[in-house]
């Protein structure tokens, strides 16, 4: 018997959900990270910023050559209409085009003619070498991570170390920012994003006390669900919704973590207690297999019909954020209430 389509695609996107979502364990100092993240000391050129380990980083000028090793941090880069000339890219799933790049930056990438360095887990020094960067974009975190070759990287160019795992996309689109000198882009797309929220908001009208689940749905196989610490519980909660957190005892992941509790498959149907659930990264396949699961059909939102399928929004920056508030805006089809008890 052949898979189906959701299995396929479920298979192909828990390794870039495992690392756009962090799962891996990061060997930078932890306390470091905590202290500190990219703070500007000097608003000419040259600038000092303190990266991730608490490491003073000396960017002589405003970057033109920028390589990011960390594909889960290329896109708030590109938003930032920073200068990326190469970036490493992720394996191909549904989530990416043909050339690795993350589908909601993907076409950014190819009209600026963003070089593919290398795939994720290949990691090319000479091809970074070749590029000839002026500031090269490091993530501290994740299967994305270049932390083992920091020092040869800093050999080569200024090296900013950043973990876009701690932090809303904000926060880190404000961090580097700071480093290639584009405050103003960083306002500006904060604000784009605030003015939208905000009318989203009125319009929707979500009723007071309505919670949500926000999931990446493997069935027989580890969920992420977001937590209401997290970057998509924050957006979620903007636009109206209560985000339900998910029990700590069915979470797997290896450390503590803020953004998403790695939810085991046994634990799911009381880890998803939301009234609405929203999967990430999903299609219409997928919320039929999601809705169809046995083990899960007492869960309170697919009893009530409100099960919605975000395509393209397992990361989020500024291009996915936009993406999640385009599919409020335009096809979102309203919440189904809650039948009223018979007297």
């Amino acid at each position: 018997m052949r898979p189906s389509k959701p299995k396929i695609v479920a298979s192909m996107l828990i390794c870039l959900l495992t690392f756009s979502l962090g799962a891996c364990n990061s060997t930078a100092n932890p306390e470091a990270r905590e202290v500190s993240t990219a703070t500007v000391e000097s608003n000419d050129w040259p600038r000092v910023v303190t990266d991730e380990t608490g490491d003073l980083i000396k960017i002589p000028a405003k970057p033109q050559r920028i390589v990011s090793t960390s594909v889960s941090a290329t896109g708030s880069l590109l938003a930032l209409n920073a200068p990326v000339i190469a970036t490493a890219v992720a394996p191909q799933s549904p989530a990416t085009e043909k050339h690795g790049y993350l589908s909601q930056w993907a076409k950014v990438a190819s009209k600026r003619s963003v070089d593919a360095l290398y795939e994720i887990g290949n990691f090319d020094l000479e091809a970074i070498r070749d590029s000839k960067p002026d500031l090269i974009i490091v993530s501290a975190s994740g299967a994305d991570s270049a932390l083992v070759h920091l020092e040869q990287l800093k050999d080569i160019a200024p090296t900013l170390l950043v973990d876009y795992t701690e932090e809303k996309w904000t926060a880190l689109s404000a961090d580097l920012a700071k480093a290639t000198g584009t405050e103003e882009a960083a306002a500006s797309n904060n604000a784009i994003i605030n003015r939208r929220v905000a009318g989203l908001k009125r319009s929707l009208s979500i009723p007071a006390g309505t919670t949500a689940s926000i999931l990446s749905y493997h069935q027989g196989n580890i969920s992420p669900i977001a937590q209401s610490t997290g970057p998509h519980a924050q957006l979620f909660e903007a636009l109206g919704f209560t985000v339900a957190d998910p029990p700590k005892e069915f979470d797997t992941s290896a450390q503590e973590r803020e953004d998403f509790a790695f939810t085991s498959y046994a634990g799911l149907a009381k880890s998803v207690s939301g009234d609405v659930a929203f999967l990430l990264a999903s299609d219409s396949e997928a919320v039929e297999q999601f809705t169809t699961d046995t083990s899960l059909g007492l869960l309170p939102s697919i009893r009530g019909g409100n099960v919605f399928a975000l395509q393209e929004s397992f990361l989020l920056d500024f291009y996915s954020t936009q993406k999640i508030l385009d599919y409020f805006e335009n096809d979102f089809p309203g919440l189904i209430p809650a039948a009223q008890p018979q007297n």
